[in-house]
């Protein structure tokens, strides 16, 4: 592609997530949450080749972010990029790499005209980060997996043309759900997801008006539903005035759409 920027969200919830980017002359896969076989295939119905992935880069070492990494990276001769700390946690898991490339949380990793700034977020996981890409004067922030909002996570995403992020749950469909007490505390802790409430406050704070996209995230198949997570950002953003922002729903089970930028 030429300028600008694409992102699509092949797939997003507890069962797996992953996302690919394409800006600046590269195109990158966040995340690999899903098997091997299931990401080639969603990669071909947004009409793109594993082949062109250049990279992978893993947020966390939670399943649903990893399953596919290691088998995925060997098929396809693909680099890993992750923190240490994720590493050291899932090394076991993904197995045999490539390559591998460890950074710091909070640096810049750039793929041609594409850069990757990494950032700390809060999240049971070893050393969990939120993401933020760059290229062609368009910026984009992709956070999901969050317990909570910090003013890092503010500062980080402020200016965004397009965002996607968490709408977990909805936060009495959690409590009287079906879930056992222990992983509904982990689910409503500081350390765990955002509700469809604190998800919409947020949004209310990285609002603006050159916003065009919001993408909601890592929707709860159990404790919420597609509608109300997207009536509490249509709502945030109607009452801002941004009226003319765009909001998508994204899928366990199918790519989202195409978002150009």
């Amino acid at each position: 592609m030429s300028g600008g920027m694409r992102l699509t969200v092949l797939a997003s919830g507890s069962r797996g997530n992953a996302c690919v980017v394409e800006a600046g002359g590269a195109t990158l896969l966040l995340d690999a949450g899903l098997s091997c076989r299931e990401l080639v295939r969603r990669l071909h119905d947004v009409g793109l080749r594993p082949e062109s992935i250049e990279a992978l880069i893993i947020t966390h070492e939670h399943l649903d972010h990893l399953r596919g990494a290691g088998p995925f990276a060997r098929r396809f001769g693909v680099p890993v990029y992750l923190n240490k700390g994720t590493y050291d946690r899932c090394e076991g898991t993904v197995g045999r790499l490539p390559e591998r490339v460890c950074f710091d949380t909070g640096g810049t990793l750039v793929f041609g005209g594409l850069l990757v700034e990494t950032f700390t977020k809060c999240h049971d996981a070893a050393d969990p980060l939120g993401v933020v890409l760059k290229a062609d004067g368009v910026k984009a922030g992709v956070l999901t997996d969050l317990g909570r909002s910090t003013r890092l996570v503010e500062d980080r995403l402020k200016g965004c043309d397009a965002l996607i992020m968490e709408f977990n749950h909805d936060e009495q469909m959690l409590r009287e759900g079906p879930y056992p007490l222990a992983v509904k505390r982990r689910i409503l802790g500081r350390e765990g997801h955002l509700s469809n409430e604190e998800a919409g406050a947020l949004l209310e704070v990285l609002s603006h008006p050159d916003l065009k996209h919001v993408v909601t995230a890592h929707l709860s198949e159990v404790n919420n539903r597609p509608e109300m997570a997207f009536q509490q950002a249509r709502g945030v953003l109607d009452r801002r005035g941004l009226t003319r922002t765009r909001v998508h729903l994204s899928s366990q089970f199918e790519p989202g759409p195409r978002i150009v930028l």
